[in-house]
């Protein structure tokens, strides 16, 4: 079908792409705290007047990667228990939780003086967060055909890029003028502003007022057998093969994605190659270089994924194709930690971040491509779970790799995981069939 006059559906993703920044936005205020000295002392337990030596910081470092893992616990289980729920009561009110829980845990890291405190609220943290994606891309299955969906996807998924580039050109400055706490509350409070335009505006879209009818016939265009209205539990989706092509696409890659989240403003703030260090007055420009580059890699890769179906390539050709040249994009950023100039790093950097998150708008349509609309909130919660638990394992070595080796393994593991990610998946799933109803039969669904 041609598309109808209609256009409602890219206010949704309007509205997934503005929650998925204040995700973002939330979870990396810590990231760019870590290099302020008041916050390290306090963490540590130092007086005002009392300077960290440099077996301080090194020590702050591998305890501060010991709360990133933390978070990717809580943020895996989050995935897991919230994509489920999401699939239960609906994308409305699942999303409206988690956005509640993170949102509260979010303000409550202004309150905390220990690492220990610290611990606590980025596990609270980790689970309210993981909400957003299962309900994005299940609003996404919801709302758009499947040769709109990675093109839909890329665009909410720019909001991860808007949200990091917002936190590093606010956060320094708010700490800088009134203290590290205030980022917290400031940013915390920018939640419930989404709760309320959540609640207000999104309704599946045949119960949507402003939906026209051609619309949602343009919409629901895709042709979905008569599959069971039973809910599939999580031990029915591990027993497909696409299941576990999507769980590798995010156990291999995501890790990527959080090193570059957690360690990045240090690598700046600390690398012994780069020919210039950054600290909170400077250390904003380069991410909003980096995440800039980033977002049109999201945009970029999702309409060209999209575009190749227009063309009349299959999914499978498309999303594949799509993928390997995101995944050769990655393969130069090793360089990154033996160059001595800071503009090469930030451009292999941005090639590699614009990559990956073309990257994720590919993968990400593999649980609406493949599976029936009742399990998309619950395949995207297990893939997710997956990938934090990939980021989990990467977190508790990354600080003792920094410490002890420096950063070239960490670019090294960074530029070879796509590739070999990607050929896993094509052995898991060589053609990208959706699930059938025999298929779900043969499990005795």
């Amino acid at each position: 079908m041609s598309a109808p006059s209609g256009n409602y559906r890219w206010r949704i993703v309007l509205l997934l792409f503005f929650a998925t920044t204040i995700n973002y936005i939330d979870r990396q205020v810590l990231s760019f705290t870590m290099i302020d000295e008041t916050f390290r002392r306090e963490m540590m337990g130092k007086a005002a007047d009392e300077a960290l030596t440099e077996s301080d910081l090194d020590q702050f470092k591998v305890l501060y990667s010991y709360v990133d893992t933390v978070f990717k616990v809580a943020y895996a289980l989050g995935f897991l228990l919230i994509g489920w729920l999401i699939d239960r009561v609906g994308t409305k009110r699942g999303f409206s939780i988690s956005i509640i829980l993170w949102s509260i845990a979010g303000i409550l890291n202004a309150f905390i003086g220990s690492l220990r405190g610290l611990n606590i609220v980025r596990f609270m943290l980790g689970v309210g967060e993981a909400g957003n994606f299962p309900s994005a891309i299940k609003s996404v299955a919801e709302w758009f055909p499947k040769k709109e969906r990675s093109f839909a996807t890329g665009l909410f998924n720019a909001g991860t890029n808007v949200g990091i580039i917002a936190t590093a050109v606010l956060i320094p400055w708010l700490t800088i003028q009134f203290g590290w706490r205030f980022s917290f509350v400031a940013t915390g409070l920018l939640g419930f502003l989404v709760l309320i335009a959540w609640l207000r505006i999104y309704h599946r879209p045949e119960e949507h007022p402003r939906v026209t009818k051609a619309e949602l016939a343009y919409i629901q265009q895709d042709y979905e057998e008569d599959l069971p209205e039973e809910k599939l539990s999580w031990w029915r989706l591990l027993g497909f093969r696409q299941t576990w092509a999507f769980i590798v696409g995010k156990f291999m890659c995501d890790p990527i994605w959080w090193f570059y989240l957690s360690w990045l403003p240090d690598f700046f703030n600390s690398s012994e190659s780069l020919d210039q260090r950054l600290d909170l007055k400077n250390v904003g420009l380069p991410f909003l270089v980096i995440y800039i580059v980033s977002d049109g890699g999201s945009v970029l890769f999702g309409w060209l994924s999209s575009k190749f179906i227009h063309m009349g390539w299959s999914a499978n050709r498309a999303r594949k194709t799509t993928m390997l040249i995101c995944a050769i994009c990655v393969v130069p950023i090793f360089f990154a930690a033996q160059t001595s100039s800071i503009y090469v790093a930030i451009a292999l950097i941005s090639l590699a971040t614009a990559a990956h998150q073309g990257w994720s708008a590919n993968i990400y349509t593999f649980a609406s491509d493949l599976f029936p609309k009742n399990a998309v909130a619950s395949v995207t919660g297990i893939g997710g779970m997956f990938g934090a638990m990939g980021g989990i394992l990467l977190a508790a070595v990354a600080g003792n790799i920094r410490v002890s080796l420096g950063y070239l393994p960490l670019f090294i593991i960074a530029s070879s995981t796509y590739l070999i990610a990607l050929v896993i998946i094509h052995f898991l799933s060589p053609t990208l069939e959706p699930v059938t109803k025999k298929e779900l039969e043969s499990i005795g669904v």
